[in-house]
């Protein structure tokens, strides 16, 4: 049954949930939305080192030329998580299935940007759309591909992941607003196989990685849609959502922060809207490799308290009142990136 009040809270996934959505990003890594960088890459120079973009896009055509199935293990402080996930893609169609293995009882099917979320214990299904799935959420999907502009890259050696040589590659931020990453890209296809996320100093704040991986394993792109059609004994809930602008609802960033720009913006249809409250809206930005979403709700003194800051592994949320509204911005980015967001939204009408 749907609660009878709307709020930002019901777009924010749990915790294991949006790891969970992480880890079947690593496998999609940047899965068929490069046709920015595609555009403007140069060929590498043989013998020389890559350059950021032409790392990554070795790591994106690894994904797109194989299926893979294995188990992925991530983990963050003294929480852990474990999965198991199949992949396929024929070049145009992406489909992954994960299993969770810990936890509640979780099936994520994803085709594209379709996404179905089977829970048996309570037997609901939740359909929706996703533009991407967590890990680098808005990879190159930016007008402009302003990658290199905050991010360089240095190969660090190579290393064992689930019995595979990778090469492992340090893709270093240029400023404090957003963290790095190490990944581990195994040598053969590319494919990313481990990666870490990183804070000041290097410090590890959360880590995806395989246990065991299969390459070029029997994945059927068939019967993963079979299973995404049924849905005989499930409660299934679509979430209703308008593609809208922040210029549309009222709202602006009195100052843009460096490298984000913004991806797409949503509001919760009206009827969805309790009692003459706003919408909800989310606002999403990206910089090719983290992504922050903002959330504005009206405020609400029963649910709503003073300003807080959370971290969770990679992830970061800050909250904040903004005269008749809640403001919540979530982000695999520094606390002090999510600030400069929440103290430049301002309203406009």
């Amino acid at each position: 049954m749907k609660a009878p009040v709307r709020s930002v809270g019901r777009w924010l996934p749990a915790p294991g949930a949006r790891r969970l959505w992480r880890a079947a990003a690593l496998v999609a890594l940047v899965a068929g939305f490069w046709a920015p960088l595609q555009a403007q890459t140069p060929a590498p120079v043989a013998g020389g080192p890559r350059s950021v973009n032409e790392w990554l896009m070795r790591m994106h055509e690894a994904s797109r030329q194989r299926a893979y199935m294995g188990t992925l293990v991530v983990s963050a402080g003294a929480s852990m998580s474990v999965s198991r996930i199949w992949h396929v893609c024929d070049g145009e169609q992406q489909m992954e299935r994960v299993d969770t293995l810990t936890g509640a009882p979780r099936t994520t099917i994803r085709r594209n940007n379709e996404v179905i979320t089977f829970a048996p214990e309570s037997k609901t299904a939740w359909v929706e759309k996703r533009e991407a799935l967590g890990l680098f959420p808005e990879l190159l999907r930016t007008p402009s591909n302003v990658i290199p502009e905050f991010y360089g890259v240095n190969e660090t050696g190579t290393d064992r992941v689930a019995g595979y040589l990778a090469d492992v590659v340090e893709i270093q931020p240029k400023d404090a607003l957003r963290f790095g990453f190490r990944i581990w890209s195994e040598k053969k296809t590319g494919l990313v196989v481990k990666l870490q996320t990183l804070g000041e100093q290097g410090a590890v704040l959360e880590q995806v990685a395989f246990s065991e991986l299969q390459l070029d394993a029997p994945v059927s792109m068939g019967k993963l849609t079979r299973l995404m059609k049924d849905t005989k004994g499930y409660d299934v809930q679509r979430p209703t959502l308008k593609k809208t602008t922040a210029e549309a609802e009222g709202w602006r960033l009195k100052e843009p922060v460096p490298g984000f720009l913004p991806m797409s913006c949503h509001i919760r249809e009206p009827a969805e809207a309790a009692g003459g409250n706003v919408a909800p809206m989310q606002w999403v930005f990206s910089d090719g490799l983290a992504s922050v979403s903002l959330f504005v709700e009206s405020f609400d003194p029963q649910r709503h308290g003073q300003e807080k800051a959370l971290v969770n592994g990679a992830t970061h949320s800050l909250t904040r009142r903004l005269g008749a509204y809640w403001v919540t911005v979530l982000g695999e980015v520094p606390t002090a990136t999510l600030r400069r967001f929440a103290y430049a939204l301002e309203r406009t009408r």
